[in-house]
């Protein structure tokens, strides 16, 4: 059986996640956070590529080249998600089927942040779980990965 792999995107500031706004984002660092989504990655027979990225641009590139590469994405655009239109067309371009993360809860924050311009072009949002987002996203597009090829046959 194929092993799938899944493309894992961090948007502006996620770099500073243990350090920034523990309140809110909790004290999980992002290299913590990518630990333990290749350990449940090795679980789900899965790959994961973890990186995170301050540009949009760097991002557009990134989500361009991965259909060749990937099953699926999981994207934690950050700010980005509340207004970036430019990473919306990269992820409705790209056909792959994308996972939209917040480890806060959106609605229970500011009003701008209440309305995400990709999520009409994503599969599904997970949030406010923290760094769990991350992990119950994996294990979400695992199974759309499977679905999908199960339809396949």
């Amino acid at each position: 059986m194929k092993k799938h792999k899944i493309l894992v995107l961090s948007g502006p500031n996620l770099n500073m996640l243990g350090k920034r706004e523990v309140a809110i984002y909790g004290g999980d660092t992002l290299e913590t956070i990518h630990e333990r989504l290749h350990m449940l990655a090795d679980e789900l027979n899965v790959e994961v590529a973890c990186s995170q990225h301050n540009s949009d641009a760097e991002i557009i590139e990134l989500l361009g080249r991965a259909a060749g590469e990937f099953s699926g994405v999981i994207f934690n655009a950050g700010a980005y998600a509340h207004y970036c239109d430019a990473l919306r067309g990269a992820i409705e371009s790209s056909r792959l089927p994308c996972i939209e993360v917040h480890m806060s809860n959106i609605y229970s924050r500011e009003e701008f942040r209440h309305k995400s311009v990709i999520a009409p072009v994503c599969a599904g949002c997970i949030m406010g779980f923290g760094g769990r987002s991350y992990l119950l996203a994996l294990r979400a597009m695992r199974n759309i990965i499977l679905d999908k090829e199960a339809e396949m046959l």
